[in-house]
């Protein structure tokens, strides 16, 4: 079939032929798609007026955990006084300012907990709390009386108000939604003015991203002027992608349209908080930012309902990977993980980013060849300019940040299996014993490892790799008695001379010694590549001096090598080098 050809095929959805090119041989699914068939989401700006796009966010943004509500409901194990103590302290240690404690409505446990935050003073001066109220009268007053006696808190209103919700989950119409949020929210300001302290308000049209635009600017404009929303005394305004449905640039749309439109734009504080049903949350919210946004509520590892909630701890090290403060203290992530893994009782799954078991790990020999240069490279960088390598800019391929700067360690940057090459595997021996393969060493050794690997199928610990390392190339097996005749000013040539004499021709080719590294065992390492009757053999020595390591070098390439050693002055008799020795 010629390039400028195309073929057709039907659709499940409409059985109508569409143009497919030549070069994609894909068929109909069978799946229902035709259930999934919505009208496209209302265009919000007039061609050109996009200003979000190509624009980054160059300053960390307010960040509210919800981990404590939005998270811990969406938990199978809901945490107890405890883990929810745990969680606080956690966010208080890595700077969360704003932190919404519970849905104090909702269960004893959480009204519990809330009320010993506020009796027991383990609210800093600098964090303000929230707590979390539905549209109804029983459920706010409750709430009010969770925080009494409180100095500063927020409470934050949320009720539905996209069409499908009205119609089949409340029954209600869009001037009854009105009217509820309106009561609602005047409800709120007889209590607070009742309660005394610093109360504000936070509104959040759930379902926001799918409700009617016109109608969400019109209940947001309504609540906001009912708290008297000022920049003294702002309105938090929490736009919800409650069921993440459209693509991100769509949800950037809304924000910047809402954000256009709002009456009192300068005494909103204008949030967001994205979910994560089709796995760009994170996109999303980085898009709101862009478009005007100023505040993102979401969750540690972005834990939340159904597919979560955007993760804040990506978010954060997506700023600080390009050069931005993200006014959280994320320096010893791991022990973050720990943390939250024990509130939640849910594991951070391997590949998430920046936080995972294999995020900064590579397997794949290209990958671990680039980043063992790449480390050398920097190191050498550091060296010349006489900085420690933690001064210098970060640029090594493959890790958008460095490891350690997040409390990672090097140890699982390169780990090996079958599909690991000579760099990755030369990286471990270097990292972890000191041991500097030379460049024709590193391929056979590679080989070595690709052996070991194919056979269990599985990946290799760097302790095996080491002991395998020991096994093929510091053994000098029945040659060790050789190592008396090397004496003298030279004495490997002594030695090599005694070797010649019982008939094995074997010289020198290669010689690399190195003081051993830290790990290593030994003052020093020899790396010695001989030629036994014309064909090259690696061996390694390790000793107290250099020539001591060199004789071990060299004795270990003819064992190697498969040549016998005789007894006393007899010709040793060459069996041949063993499959795979070089």
């Amino acid at each position: 079939m010629s390039q400028g050809k195309s073929m057709t095929t039907k659709t499940s959805a409409d059985h109508r032929l569409r143009p497919q090119p030549w070069w994609n041989p894909q068929q109909p699914s069978g799946m229902p798609v035709h259930r999934y068939r919505r009208a496209e989401p209302q265009e919000l700006l007039a061609p050109g007026t996009r200003t979000w796009l190509g624009r980054s966010p160059d300053r960390a943004p307010l960040w509210s955990s919800v981990d404590l509500r939005d998270g811990n409901q969406a938990l199978a194990d809901p945490m107890d006084l405890r883990r929810k103590r745990k969680m606080f302290d956690l966010l208080v240690r890595l700077g969360f300012k704003d932190i919404e404690i519970g849905y104090p409505a909702a269960s004893e446990t959480e009204f519990e907990f809330v009320r010993r935050l506020v009796t027991g003073g383990h609210i800093p001066d600098d964090v303000t709390v929230s707590v979390f109220t539905p549209a109804r009268p029983e459920l706010i007053e409750r709430t009010f009386e969770a925080i009494r006696g409180t100095d500063r808190a927020v409470v934050h209103l949320c009720h539905a108000t996209a069409c499908l919700w009205r119609e089949v989950v409340f029954r209600k119409t869009p001037s009854e939604v009105m009217a509820l949020a309106r009561d609602s929210a005047r409800q709120m300001v007889r209590l607070a003015d009742r309660a005394g302290g610093d109360i504000r308000f936070e509104y959040s049209p759930e379902t926001f991203n799918v409700t009617e635009p016109e109608f969400a600017l019109e209940i947001a404009n309504t609540v906001a002027e009912i708290v008297d929303a000022t920049p003294d005394r702002p309105l938090i305004l929490n736009l919800p992608s409650t069921v993440e449905m459209h693509a991100p640039h769509v949800f950037a749309d809304q924000i910047q349209w809402m954000s256009a439109n709002l009456d009192r734009r300068d005494g909103i504080i204008l949030s967001v908080h994205p979910h994560n049903d089709r796995g760009t949350a994170v996109a999303a919210a980085e898009f709101a930012l862009a478009a005007g946004a100023d505040r993102v509520e979401g969750t540690l590892f972005g834990n939340g309902e159904r597919t979560g909630n955007v993760c804040l701890v990506t978010l954060a090290l997506n700023l600080f990977s390009r050069g931005i403060d993200p006014q959280l203290d994320l320096s010893d992530l791991p022990a973050v993980r720990r943390a939250v893994e024990e509130c939640n009782q849910m594991p951070v799954p391997d590949r998430h980013p920046y936080a995972g078991d294999l995020v900064f790990t590579a397997f794949s020999g290209t990958h671990q060849d680039a980043i063992a240069k790449g480390m050398v490279h920097l190191a050498d960088r550091a060296d010349a300019a006489g900085v420690p390598v933690a001064e210098l800019p970060w640029d090594v391929p493959y890790l958008p940040v460095d490891p350690q700067d997040l409390g990672r360690s090097y140890e699982a940057v390169i780990r090996v299996n079958s599909q690991s090459g000579k760099g990755g595997i030369a990286h471990v021996l270097r990292t972890r014993w000191g041991i500097e393969l030379p460049e024709g060493l590193r391929a056979e050794f590679g080989r070595v490892i690709q052996r070991v690997t194919d056979l269990s199928g599985r990946e290799v610990e760097p302790g095996r790799i080491r002991d395998v390392f020991r096994t093929e190339y510091c053994d000098t097996g029945d040659w060790a008695g050789f190592a008396a005749f090397a004496s003298g000013d030279d004495p490997v040539e002594s030695l090599l001379a005694e070797v010649r004499a019982c008939g094995v021709d074997a010289r020198v080719e290669q010689t690399v010694c190195d003081e051993g590294g830290p790990g290593s065992g030994t003052e020093y390492v020899c790396y010695t590549r001989l030629l036994v009757a014309h064909e090259p053999v690696w061996g390694v020595g390790l000793g107290a001096t250099a020539h001591a390591a060199m004789v071990q070098a060299v004795l270990s390439g003819l064992r190697r090598s498969g040549a016998r050693a005789g007894n006393g002055r007899s010709v040793p008799q060459l069996a041949g080098a063993r499959e795979g020795a070089r």
